[in-house]
């Protein structure tokens, strides 16, 4: 039976785990703790991929006091070689005597196989202790590998009265400077930060992560760009081609000149099939960046890509800040949805939070009759 004591240890490693929110990708974020006759002898996190995992950082603390102790890990160990040997093999090595997994691994080359070895090798197990904060902490990894595309995170700034930019689109500022922070940190725990061809036109954005100063600086890997551009439209000046970090340009175009055009360092163009409507198929887009290894998309586009990614139900979160003030009825609005109609037609959604963020309000969202999802 679990415990007090038992919450008590898993909650601290969710909160271990979330250390490495920034940083962790590809790989899921992951905390361990150790508890050897109710003592702590032991804690760690995974911090990056292709270094050592959760368990593996909580061992070493820990050294000889292993041996008895029960590990708290966010979780199922893994038990199979990648970049780093297995984690149940190092547990059972160490003289761990139980695991507690708040979840088991979704990756099918896991999936339960962690938990088995070490029951095997007579180590109790238990597992489903603090589950949902455990796949809150990680929805695009969970995503990725039981459906095959990323999380997708929309985030949209509007007024009061569901205005994005002013009818000759200008947007500059809608929100506060608070809530242009706060949007940072979502791009920073993003995999990657996709828009359109027509939000690079219109407003050369740089998409990077600025957290790198003051109060919100946090260590962080800079996100992969990605522009769906179905006819190769964009211009060699582009200022997200030049930002640090990588850019993917998905295209439906194969026309060789405009693509040498754009060659340069951490810069590439990848072709993918068009729709009959000309325009790149939506989900074989999150499923491409899917087998590529990306866990959330964070998109940052205007009305017509997010329209169309709503439409396609391909939507998971909607995060909308909304500003105290109102922009008219001439201004644009947040989504393209044509043939919506009558009342019946409506899209609802379902409020997950709703919070102050300087003067703004962050309303996070999802389709309400979605399936549930991390």
């Amino acid at each position: 039976m679990l415990t007090a004591d038992d919450h008590q240890h898993m909650a601290r490693a969710l909160r271990l785990a979330a250390r490495g929110l920034y940083t962790t990708d590809p790989n899921p974020r992951v905390g361990c703790v150790l508890v050897r006759e109710g003592q702590v002898v032991g804690e760690g996190w995974h911090e990056r991929a292709g270094e050592g995992h959760a368990e593996i950082n909580a061992l070493r603390q820990a050294g000889e006091r292993a041996a008895g102790a029960t590990a708290y890990v966010t979780l199922e160990p893994c038990c199979h070689h990648g970049r780093t040997p297995p984690c149940s093999q190092a547990l059972i090595a160490a003289g761990v005597m139980r695991v507690v997994a708040a979840m088991q691994d979704p990756n099918p080359r896991v999936a339960g196989n962690g938990l088995a070895e070490l029951q095997a090798a007579g180590v109790a197990t238990d597992s489903g202790l603090l589950a949902a904060e455990a796949e809150q902490l990680n929805p695009g990894f969970v995503m990725r590998m039981q459906h095959g595309r990323p999380w997708v995170r929309c985030k949209l700034a509007m007024s009061l009265d569901g205005r994005t930019a002013m009818q000759n689109g200008e947007s500059r500022w809608i929100t506060g400077e608070a809530a242009r922070r706060d949007v940072h940190h979502l791009r920073a725990r993003s995999s990657a930060i996709m828009t359109g061809i027509g939000t690079v036109l219109a407003d050369d954005p740089s998409l990077t992560v600025r957290l790198e100063e003051g109060g919100d600086a946090v260590p962080f890997l800079q996100p992969l760009r990605v522009v769906i551009d179905s006819r190769l439209r964009i211009p060699p000046t582009a200022k997200l081609l030049d930002m640090p970090g990588e850019t993917l340009i998905l295209t439906g175009s194969t026309d060789a000149n405009r693509e040498a055009m754009l060659a340069r360092p951490g810069v590439s163009v990848d072709t993918l099939p068009l729709n009959a409507a000309g325009r790149l198929d939506l989900r074989a887009v999150l499923r491409y960046l899917g087998g590529t290894g990306i866990n959330e998309v964070h998109v940052e586009a205007g009305s017509i890509l997010c329209g169309a990614l709503l439409a396609d139900r391909l939507i998971d979160e909607l995060v909308i800040y909304m500003a105290p003030h109102l922009m008219g009825d001439a201004a644009r609005g947040l989504f393209v949805l044509p043939g919506l109609q009558h009342m019946a037609q409506r899209i609802d959604l379902s409020i997950q939070d709703v919070r102050a963020v300087g003067r703004d309000l962050r309303i996070r969202a999802r389709l309400a009759d979605q399936p549930g999802g991390p």
